[in-house]
């Protein structure tokens, strides 16, 4: 037996009895929901998932209801699971699938790849998923399960590496039991060959691997040269009549694209432009929040006015204090909403 047979064979009966079996998204072959759960999945732990999957599923129960909703019900569902592009992306792929496709999901992974974020390994995901398609996936804990097992130098994002890894999953594919190869992939990296801490001795694959053998596992995969982390600030304007909050709706792309946020600036300009005065002004306690590219300072000022008129600009909205945390807020900016609550209260 070869040793990529034997990598694809012992993870195979290993999923089968010792995989996971019981995730609200597994013992469908609906495009829909598996298509749904990968894209949650994207930058996000399943025990984070599942609660919002759910949800979302309970307002959206198929592609044509997500195609119909407006985009602020669609981010509203996602507030603080993070990344919203992906929800921005999965309300125009609904679109898309409906629009383009009947409604019907595309079944090759070239042309689920062609939905809105969806690259190569998500599209390979659904197909396998979904359609029993014999395709190959490379996310994260797969790059990171192939690193350890045949000790690949560089680090995984690098091009040439990335080309090398590939074509490795790709001559790895089993000829039956692709759903079970697949999912034993994502298993093992989600379960026992993780980051920080591998449980090697529970391996079916331990006694192959040269990073356990040659006692590794902390050095592979390389981690990705380090770069200065940029440093941000902002000043958020938190007007309150005591009863509400004036919150301001971002603009579709882009940072907290089409979620509701505090307007940004200096107090004395926000407030003069809105052609309101504040009784009251303090500021109160920054704090940090860190993204994938930069760390952003928040400097939270609490500006209560006593005559609070109609929000007469585009995207301007006030809504209830004790609402807004539900609202379709990011969660650094609920945090603010406590200060607020506990300033104001």
């Amino acid at each position: 037996m070869t040793a990529q047979h034997s990598f694809t064979a012992h993870l195979i009966a290993w999923q089968k009895v010792a995989g996971r079996h019981d995730l609200p998204w597994q013992k469908t072959r609906d495009p829909y929901r598996i298509w749904l759960s990968e894209i949650m999945l994207q930058q996000t732990q399943v025990a984070t998932v599942i609660p919002y999957y759910q949800r979302f599923l309970a307002s959206f129960p198929d592609v044509a209801a997500l195609a119909a909703a407006p985009v602020e019900a669609v981010l509203e569902q996602w507030a603080g699971l993070g990344y919203y592009a992906r929800a921005r992306n999965l309300h125009r792929g609904a679109r898309q699938v409906v629009t383009e496709h009947g409604g019907r999901f595309p079944e090759s992974p070239a042309q689920l790849a062609e939905l809105p974020g969806i690259g190569r390994s998500t599209a390979a995901a659904i197909a396998t998923f979904a359609f029993g398609q014999r395709a190959a996936i490379l996310d994260g804990n797969v790059k990171r399960v192939l690193c350890r097992h045949f000790a690949i130098e560089g680090f995984p994002g690098a091009t040439a590496v990335d080309r090398s890894l590939w074509a490795l999953a790709e001559s790895l594919l089993p000829e039956d039991g692709i759903e079970a190869y697949t999912q034993g992939l994502m298993d093992l990296g989600a379960t026992l060959c993780t980051r920080g801490r591998p449980r090697c001795g529970y391996c079916p694959l331990a006694a192959d691997c040269l990073a356990c053998r040659d006692g590794r596992q902390a050095e592979l995969p390389q981690a990705k040269p380090r770069k200065t982390v940029p440093e941000r600030n902002s000043i958020f304007v938190l007007i309150t009549d005591g009863q509400r909050l004036l919150l301001q709706r971002r603009p579709p792309s882009g940072l907290w694209g089409g979620l509701l946020v505090p307007p940004e600036g200096e107090p004395g300009q926000v407030l003069a432009h809105l052609g309101l005065q504040a009784h009251s002004q303090c500021e109160l306690a920054p704090f940090k929040h860190a993204f994938s590219h930069f760390r952003l300072t928040l400097r939270p000022v609490l500006c209560e006015v006593t005559a609070a008129p109609t929000a007469s600009e585009p995207g301007l909205e006030w809504v209830a204090l004790a609402q807004a945390a539900t609202a379709g807020v990011p969660t650094p900016v609920r945090k603010l909403f406590r200060m607020v609550a506990s300033a104001v209260g």
